[in-house]
C-alpha cells in the first residue's frame, strides 16, 4: 500500500513552532511537535533545534511527501523566529533564502499555510509580543528551476501551497486501487459523479456548489477512473479539472501525469486550426511556457472562446468513446476548463446540463 505523507507547509509549521517552543523551554526538549492539520493531527519530527539569542531560535525539519514523485523529497526546511515587543500583528511571515515570492514582493505563503501557522502559533504568542517567522529552504531556489513556478508568478524559489497538509500519494501506481474503491462507494449514493482532477478542482466543486456525495478524485489516472465509472454503472461523468491537465485527453492521452506525456500546447494549437486561426496565432501558442499564458494569447487574437468550446467538446467526446471501448457501455461526460485562477474558461453544452443536475 502506498504511503501517504505530509506537504510542505506541515513541515515549515513544524520547524517555527519547534522554534518557538523551544525559545520558552530553552532546552533542546522540542525534537517532535504536533501539529494541527485542519482536520487532523500530525506528529512531524524535528532533525535540528538551537537557540540564536535570547529571542530568537531555529528549527529544521525534512520535508517527507511519502510515496509522491516529489522533487521536495528530504528538502531541509528552516524556521527562523524572533520574538519582539508588540506590533500592529501577532504573527508575521517573512520569505528567507529559497521561499518563493509573488511578483508584487510577497512571501509565497498560500491559505491553507497561513491557516496552518495561524492555528499551530497564535496560542503561543503572549499578549505584548510579536512572533517573526521565515521561512528558509536552502535548496529552494535550485528546485524552483524544475518547477512551473515562474510561469505562475512566482520566483526566486518553492512556494508554500495545496490545501491539505496529508500529501496523498496520487503518483503511486498502487493507489489508483483507493481511488477505484471510493468511486465504487460514491456511485451507489450518487449516479452522476463529478471528477476532481487535482486539489484545484476541489476548489473549483465546492465553490459550485457541487454535493461531497459526487465528487470523486481521480489523481492523473482519468481513463482508468473514466472505465471504473462505467463498468459501476454510472450514469454520467462531469469532468472538471485544470485546462492545463485536462485538454491532454483532446488528443487521446487519459493518464494525464508530465512525467508520461504533456502535449498540451500541441493540442491547444490542432484546435487553433480548427477554429479557423491562422498559423501566427498557432506559432504564439506553441511558444507559451503554460496553457494559460496559450489562452491569454488567444483571447487576444479574439479567438480563445471558439478554440476552448472546441476543446471542450472534443475532450467529452474522446471519454465516451474511450468507455465505449473499453467497458462497452455508453457514459455521458461532460467537461468544465477552467485557469490556475479556477476561472471557468470553456464547458460544452453536456457540462451545463450535468451542472444544473448537481445544483
Amino acid at each position: 500500500m502506498a504511503r501517504t505523507g505530509y506537504t510542505l507547509p506541515v513541515f515549515a509549521v513544524a520547524a517555527a513552532k519547534a522554534a518557538f517552543m523551544h525559545l520558552g523551554a530553552n532546552i533542546e526538549s522540542h525534537l517532535r511537535v504536533e501539529i494541527d492539520l485542519l482536520p487532523g493531527k500530525a506528529e512531524i519530527s524535528v532533525l535540528q533545534v538551537a537557540m540564536l539569542e535570547p529571542e530568537s531560535a531555529l528549527a529544521i525539519t525534512l520535508s517527507d511527501p511519502g510515496d509522491n514523485l516529489d522533487l521536495t523529497r528530504n528538502t531541509p526546511i528552516w524556521a527562523w523566529v524572533r520574538l519582539s515587543q508588540r506590533q500592529s500583528q501577532a504573527l508575521i511571515l517573512e520569505a528567507g533564502e529559497g521561499l518563493g515570492k509573488t511578483i508584487s514582493g510577497e512571501a509565497a505563503i498560500y491559505s491553507y499555510a497561513r491557516r496552518l501557522f495561524d492555528a499551530n502559533l497564535l496560542p503561543l504568542i503572549p499578549p505584548d509580543q510579536t512572533a517573526t517567522v521565515s521561512i528558509i529552504l536552502p535548496e529552494g531556489r535550485q528546485l524552483a528551476q524544475r518547477t512551473s513556478n515562474e510561469a505562475f508568478g512566482i520566483v526566486e524559489g518553492l512556494a508554500l501551497l495545496g490545501t491539505s497538509g496529508i500529501s496523498q500519494p496520487l503518483s503511486a501506481a498502487d493507489h489508483l486501487e483507493e481511488l477505484r474503491l471510493q468511486l465504487q462507494a460514491k456511485v451507489k449514493d450518487s449516479s452522476d459523479l463529478v471528477f476532481c482532477i487535482g486539489s484545484n478542482g476541489m476548489q473549483v466543486a465546492q465553490r459550485l456548489g457541487i454535493p461531497e456525495s459526487a465528487i470523486v478524485q481521480t489523481g492523473n489516472w482519468i481513463g482508468a477512473m473514466l472505465v471504473e465509472a462505467g463498468l459501476t454503472h454510472a450514469n454520467s461523468v462531469l469532468l472538471l479539472g485544470y485546462q492545463g491537465k485536462l485538454i491532454k485527453l483532446a488528443g487521446g492521452i487519459f493518464n494525464v501525469s508530465s512525467h508520461l506525456a504533456d502535449a498540451k500546447l500541441e493540442i491547444i494549437g490542432a484546435a487553433v486550426i480548427a477554429a479557423g486561426g491562422d498559423l501566427e496565432a498557432v506559432r504564439t501558442v506553441l511558444d507559451a511556457k503554460t496553457a494559460d499564458a496559450a489562452h491569454q494569447k488567444l483571447m487576444e487574437f479574439g479567438v480563445a472562446e471558439s478554440v476552448f468550446e472546441i476543446l471542450a467538446d472534443k475532450i467529452s467526446h474522446k471519454a465516451t468513446a474511450y468507455v465505449q471501448k473499453y467497458a462497452n457501455v455508453a457514459l455521458k461526460v461532460g467537461t468544465v476548463l477552467f485557469n490556475r485562477k479556477g476561472d471557468i474558461i470553456s464547458q460544452d453544452s453536456q457540462a451545463k446540463e450535468l451542472l444544473r443536475k448537481q445544483a
